[in-house]
């Protein structure tokens, strides 16, 4: 029974591929590809890698479908140019070398494979942390979680730089085609207060089981976007030297951190010995924040569709 639901759902995903990939109503194929995403993490679910499955439906699928929705809503994708039989199967061609290219890297790894888990098994009772991907991104791989978090910022200020301000004070646009209705304020009254809870468990239990604050933040910034489209919440002014700061707070608490490192524990990105654990949390609430935050400015951001 287990094979059969493995193949029936890579067989779904293959489907929901293919409708992402076929053209046509640019709204269809968004949906699709949202689809794609929560399929891929079911899959993720069957490879007992739960961390990545909440990374892959909150983030993968949740925000950015979301981002990709603003932009059909703006600029709808039905009027696209025409190609040819010749742009398809070069398309399918590059997709098939990648997949054959990753195909033959896992084929091709030892047994057993290079793994991290024993140093990390090591390493992790002095940080008491109970979730051993947690431990990885911060400890083990901290420079690279700072560098995530500096690449959304990054990417915020990209945006912001290439859009005069008066196209960031809107409401987000409708996100189907459908005509408003009392559905969504009814929807968002309740699914609000309750998406905002697990937003926040989902950060605070990540310490010691999957989950933290890329998976935290991403449902926190779908509360508050499901808020504003339901006319709960007003929209953020992006002066506000309020809002400025919770997007700076994530990375600049994270390089604060590793800067403090070179002083209390002799190395960048080191914690202090007996602190550990709090010195990590103090920089997940500041990264949560920072992604929550970041991640609705950039759905809110300016119309795709519409020149400067």
């Amino acid at each position: 029974m287990s094979l059969l639901l493995d193949a029936i759902v890579a067989l779904l995903v293959l489907a929901a591929a293919v409708r992402v990939a076929a053209g046509g109503d640019g709204f269809a194929r968004v949906v699709a590809f949202m689809g794609v995403g929560l399929l891929l993490g079911l899959i993720w679910v069957r490879l007992a890698a739960v961390d990545v499955a909440l990374t892959e439906v909150a983030v993968g699928s949740g925000i950015t479908g979301l981002v990709l929705l603003q932009a059909a809503a703006d600029a709808p994708l039905t009027r696209e140019r025409e190609v040819g039989l010749l742009y398809h199967l070069c398309a399918g061609m590059v997709g098939l070398v990648v997949f054959a290219a990753l195909a033959v890297v896992v084929l091709l790894l030892p047994d057993p494979a290079p793994s991290l888990a024993p140093d990390v098994a090591r390493a992790l009772p002095a940080t008491d942390l109970g979730n051993p991907v947690t431990g990885v991104l911060l400890v083990f791989r901290a420079l690279d979680t700072l560098l995530e978090t500096m690449v959304l910022l990054v990417a915020l200020i990209g945006v912001w730089s290439l859009s005069p301000d008066r196209h960031w004070r809107r409401a987000p646009a409708p996100l189907w085609p459908a005509p408003p209705s009392g559905a969504l304020d009814f929807l968002a009254r309740v699914l609000v207060p309750i998406g905002a809870l697990v937003g926040i468990y989902m950060f605070w239990a990540g310490a010691d089981v999957p989950g933290g604050a890329f998976q935290g933040g991403a449902v926190l910034a779908a509360m508050a976007l499901m808020a504003m489209m339901a006319g709960l919440s007003p929209v953020p002014a992006i002066g506000g030297a309020g809002l400025r700061l919770a997007v700076l707070a994530g990375p600049f608490a994270f390089l604060g951190v590793g800067i403090a490192g070179w002083f209390l524990a002799g190395a960048f990105l080191d914690y202090p010995e007996g602190f550990e654990k709090t010195v990590i949390i103090a920089v997940e609430v500041a990264i949560t924040v920072s992604i929550a935050v970041t991640l609705a400015l950039l759905v809110l951001g300016p119309p795709m569709g519409r020149k400067a």
